[in-house]
């Protein structure tokens, strides 16, 4: 069954009443049932456009979340001519919350690194949800570091709830694993893109997202904590979630205006989990064109840009 958001049931449920009456009509073509359902159809389309063109930050959240929405696996089908994934962290073994390997697109040779959920008990067992161990960012920084020895730009795909906090992961030093990366990545020469595909929470996002170019789905969010840990914190209960949502500027329109992000991707009509293709299509373009922006720069101006572009982040001025 097809996980429906809440604030979708009065769109499914004018649906399935636009249905209803198109099996009466089938049986009964009268002019009564033609009118309803020219009716009914425009209304559906009223609805669907009044609640898109007004999503809050809270439901972006959902959408992000979304079970059907695809998945950085998915997109590699979807967006790559190949791939060939490359296992382990040569420290501690492999993660397979954090895939990665040699790809293609459009012909162009390129690393692919990201986070993968599962959609299932048994998937999300073997992808811990998308949460990645210390060895996850080790790994990806070892391919990093090969892609930058072929000169292969990368591109990583982010879409975790966060680095995994569990006890196994601090043993393994999961905090210097992320902060190292934060710094390495800093010096990779070769050109970096990253998109936030899902969701982007905290340093288990920007472990693999410090880049040339940050871009970020229409739907997908990206913050330094989840609207309920926000809410847990400074209201005490996670039902103040949607608050948190706000406050805590995390959509992409807003990140975008902050200067935070470089690009937003557009998403089909109510998120990507509705037309997959459609999604893979649209974030294709957009790392052809970001890809074809940095392949005009040299290694030199691409470091000084990228750094200047972090120490920017976090500027703000008063107002009244």
């Amino acid at each position: 069954m097809k996980h429906v958001l809440e604030f979708e049931k009065p769109i499914v449920k004018a649906r399935e009443e636009l249905e209803e009456l198109r099996r009466k009509q089938e049986l009964k073509n009268t002019a009564k049932v033609t009118l309803a359902i020219t009716d009914l159809e425009k209304k559906v389309e009223e609805l669907q456009t009044m609640t898109y063109a007004n999503i809050s930050p809270w439901q972006r959240v959902q959408i992000a979340r979304h079970l059907q929405r695809p998945y950085m696996l998915d997109y590699t089908k979807l967006c790559f001519d190949e791939f060939i994934e490359v296992h382990g962290d040569r420290h501690i073994g492999d993660d397979n919350a954090m895939p990665g390997g040699f790809a293609t697109i459009d012909g162009q040779k390129v690393m692919l690194i990201g986070h993968q959920k599962g959609r299932d008990t048994k998937e999300n067992l073997l992808r811990n949800f998308g949460s990645a161990h210390p060895e996850g960012y080790r790994k990806a920084l070892r391919l990093m570091r090969m892609a930058e020895k072929f000169s292969l730009p990368v591109i990583t795909m982010i879409d975790t709830p966060g680095a995994f906090p569990g006890i196994g992961a601090e043993e393994r030093n999961i905090a210097e694993a992320i902060a190292f990366n934060l710094r390495e990545m800093m010096t990779i020469r070769t050109p970096m893109i990253s998109v936030v595909i899902g969701e982007g929470g905290s340093g288990g996002a920007l472990g693999i997202g410090v880049t040339d170019r940050i871009l970020m789905m229409e739907n997908a969010y990206y913050s330094v904590i989840s609207p309920e840990g926000c809410a847990a914190i400074l209201w005490k209960h996670r039902q103040h979630a949607p608050e948190a949502a706000e406050a805590l500027k995390l959509s992409a329109p807003d990140l975008m205006e902050l200067g935070i992000i470089d690009g937003i991707i557009a998403e089909p009509t109510g998120g990507a989990h509705h037309d997959h293709h459609a999604a893979a299509a649209s974030l294709k373009a957009g790392l052809l064109g970001a890809l074809s922006d940095l392949k005009l720069l040299s290694i030199e101006k691409l470091l000084d840009q990228r750094y200047d572009k972090f120490r920017a982040m976090g500027k703000f001025t008063e107002g009244s």
